[in-house]
């Protein structure tokens, strides 16, 4: 059993190398990064097995092992509620600092969601005891847990795209996307973005920087012209920036840009805010840009905000793909209610 448990390991362990270094802007990231954690528990649980005469006799490793394995168990139970806190906290903080805009009520409304499906949920699916009920109580909870899953997942993902163990990567051009300038100026969202782009343009030194933003409606001036004003008074040559001033998302941030490189395979970085990196490189990959994400620090409790609204756009994006999965399991669910009532 110890042999097969880290055999599957490998195998999962070769699973998400693979994903990594091949494609890695997909949620496949993120649950090969969960199976190989799977298998890694599953061998050490083996290890523990085959070496429990030696603890046995080592009471001060059973007792470490014990309370370990009781931390980590508690941790799980509690993660439910630990999650409700967290976004209720950080929802109270981001209204308290930004005001009560819809868009700043995100966190609230996932902890009353949350709450909601933790401690009132299972008391309504004993309200009804008739067998369609019951299919459709269970479509209700499978559907829930399956979005709650690709959360985990695509948060799992996001991190891990921004993680680089090489600091040298030998760029062609990095890409430094908009969002929003107060009237000429760039906000300090945008300048920690280019704070970010002009470091790693430090570090390759035959990359050029993309400043990629049109102008909208309550902007003086597209804000590509504004992100070089700003790069230029930082000390960036302006002989490497490159300036976009047409696109007004940023799929088109992304396709204007990509207008502006030479060569058929340029190596491209993407500059975001941490929380948006994930979402761009996955339109990166749509447009069949290679590319790979780096990401400015923001605010922690406007991040949780931030990470929802991610998600809910690439649920959108991605909406196809999830109303089949929804749709098989509630078909399956309906059959198995046919063939018993």
């Amino acid at each position: 059993m110890l042999q097969i448990s880290f055999e599957i390991f490998l195998v999962f362990l070769g699973i998400f190398v693979g994903v990594m270094v091949w494609e890695p802007r997909s949620l496949w990231s993120g649950a090969s990064f969960f199976l190989m954690m799977l298998g890694l528990a599953l061998f050490l649980l083996c290890v523990l097995a085959y070496c429990s005469p030696w603890l046995s006799s080592h009471g001060w490793a059973m007792f470490l092992l014990l309370v370990l394995a009781a931390a980590a168990g508690l941790f799980l139970l509690a993660f439910p509620i630990l999650l409700l806190f967290i976004f209720a906290i950080e929802g109270i903080r981001i209204i308290c600092r930004e005001g009560p805009s819809p868009s700043n009520l995100l966190s609230l409304a996932f902890a009353a969601l949350w709450f909601g499906f933790l401690f009132i949920w299972p008391l309504v699916g004993v309200w009804d005891k008739s067998s369609f009920w019951t299919a459709l109580y269970i479509i209700i909870s499978l559907s829930a847990v399956y979005m709650l899953f690709l959360m985990a997942m695509y948060a799992l993902s996001a991190l891990l795209n921004l993680l680089h163990l090489r600091k040298k990567r030998n760029l062609d051009y990095i890409i430094v996307l908009g969002s929003g300038l107060a009237g000429d100026k760039v906000t300090p969202l945008l300048a920690g973005r280019l704070r970010k782009g002009l470091a790693l343009l430090e570090r390759n030194p035959r990359a050029k920087l993309i400043l990629s933003g049109g102008q909208g409606p309550d902007e003086l001036l597209p804000e590509g012209d504004a992100m070089a004003a700003y790069a230029i008074s930082q000390g960036a040559d302006p002989a490497r920036l490159l300036i976009e001033r047409q696109s007004v998302t940023t799929e088109e941030n992304l396709r204007f840009s990509r207008a502006l490189m030479e060569g058929k395979k340029p190596r491209v970085a993407v500059v975001t805010t941490a929380y948006h990196v994930f979402r761009a490189l996955v339109l990166a990959k749509r447009q069949g840009l290679r590319c790979i994400g780096f990401g400015a620090k923001t605010k922690w409790y406007f991040t949780l905000n931030a990470v929802l609204r991610e998600f809910a756009a690439y649920i959108s994006l991605t909406r196809k793909r999830h109303i089949r999965v929804i749709a098989a399991m509630a078909g399956c669910i309906l059959l198995i209610w046919l063939l018993i009532r």
